[in-house]
């Protein structure tokens, strides 16, 4: 919904306020209560100088703005948009539907730990059975990677991680394999910091984390060679309900 909001938004400024789009990123908090505040390049040029500033300067906007309100001004008197009241006040609605959105996002978001932790007790006491993985690192891996059922198989969850290989090529070039960084980035984070973990704490990951640099890897790609080998235990455990058991792993 907010994406489709984005968009309508950016159909009706094309209309009221075209040159806006060059001075600035016209989603960033600033630029969106500037443009609740002030629609259209017509009102923007009857406006105050002092009032401009007023609304951009206000400290709980939250980004840094890039522009300056002279660049606002000098965006409006080049301005070619026809004035249309009744679009002004669309596009004033649709920024406070925007706004009310990624507030109820924030929310949502910093509530998301809490939620993980009422309603996934099992699943972080399955994780936590593991020597090495505690409440700090098992909640923000749980919060990102969702329900165990979304994904058929390890593989697609090591996918939605981003941790899967990527091969660049070229014609008949093939280059040396790399992480693909396509996925939930903080779910990776959540990852590699249980691997490290329990690469120093656990007897069983300690010791194929060993092994894989005795057969020559790196200890940078033994380790990730460990974090696959741990989220596909992990799935296995959540899968399956079953605790940590080294001698199953």
């Amino acid at each position: 919904m907010i994406t489709a909001t984005k968009v309508e938004i950016e159909r009706v400024l094309r209309t009221t306020f075209p040159e806006l789009e060059f001075v600035g990123d016209l989603f960033t908090r600033g630029m969106l209560r500037l443009v609740k505040e002030y629609p259209s390049a017509r009102r923007v040029k009857m406006a105050r100088l002092k009032d401009l500033a007023k609304v951009l300067n206000q400290p709980h906007v939250g980004n840094k703005l890039s522009f300056s309100v002279e660049d606002i001004l000098r965006a409006a008197h080049r301005s070619i948009a026809t004035g249309s009241p009744a679009k002004e006040v669309i596009l004033q609605g649709k920024i406070a539907t925007l706004l009310h959105l990624q507030e109820r996002l924030a929310e949502l978001t910093k509530l998301l730990p809490d939620f993980c932790k009422a309603t996934r007790v099992e699943d972080g006491r399955i994780l936590r059975s593991i020597k090495g993985v505690g409440p700090k690192t098992a909640v923000p891996f749980l919060a990102e990677m969702g329900s165990i059922e979304n994904f058929s198989s390890p593989k697609k969850l090591i996918a939605f991680a981003g941790m899967d290989p990527a091969v660049g090529q070229s014609g008949k070039y093939i280059g040396k394999s790399k992480l693909s960084k396509r996925g939930n980035r903080h779910l990776r984070r959540a990852i590699y910091l249980m691997a490290s973990t329990v690469v120093s704490q656990n007897a069983f990951f300690k010791a194929y984390f060993l092994r894989r640099k005795r057969e020559g890897l790196i200890p940078q790609k033994a380790l990730l060679a460990t974090a696959h080998k741990l989220i596909r235990v992990i799935f296995a455990m959540l899968s399956h309900r079953t605790y940590f058991q080294p001698k199953m792993a």
